[in-house]
């Protein structure tokens, strides 16, 4: 059988996965399993709302807890902070130059569970990020975005 993919991940992005599965695994799933119990006392469960709605909530956290245990199992965590020099690999964080428009924008490479383009944290396995892997200062990169193909030049590469 084959090693299963790792899971590339920053220290913050591996405590963010963390901290959810604590939460739900201390906080929500018992509240929703009282108001569950709570909801089952009251008669008939066919048609009882509260009872029907507790118990598919209870598959949704359940699913999300599966899902983040998978997830944890086979994280590999990557510290940002070991600086690679100027070559672009996981972890770093990158300023690019639109060649269009000459509008500066900055991401953070990091992995598929932490991405959120609006907090400048794109997937090493986006189009963008895919593009950028091992590349340097003044590489020229073409990367397929939600605008549209977009040309951009990296002008700075920073490890933090």
């Amino acid at each position: 059988m084959s090693e299963p993919e790792k899971n590339y991940i920053t220290p913050n992005g591996y405590r963010t996965l963390l901290t959810e599965l604590d939460h739900l695994t201390t906080v929500e799933r018992p509240r929703v399993t009282n108001e569950v119990t709570v909801a089952a006392a009251q008669g008939d469960r066919s048609e009882n709302a509260e009872y029907i709605y507790g118990k598919r909530r209870l598959r949704e956290i359940d699913r999300r807890m599966r899902f983040l245990r998978s997830r944890l199992d086979i994280a590999f965590i990557v510290d940002p902070k070991e600086d690679r020099g100027d070559i672009i690999y996981f972890g770093a964080t990158v300023v690019l130059e639109d060649v269009d428009s000459g509008e500066e924008v900055s991401y953070q490479l990091v992995g598929s569970d932490e991405a959120d383009a609006r907090k400048g944290l794109i997937s090493y396995r986006s189009p963008v990020g895919a593009s950028l892997m091992g590349r340097t200062i003044d590489d020229e990169i073409r990367a397929k975005t939600p605008g549209g193909v977009r040309s951009f030049v990296v002008s700075e590469v920073h490890y933090k």
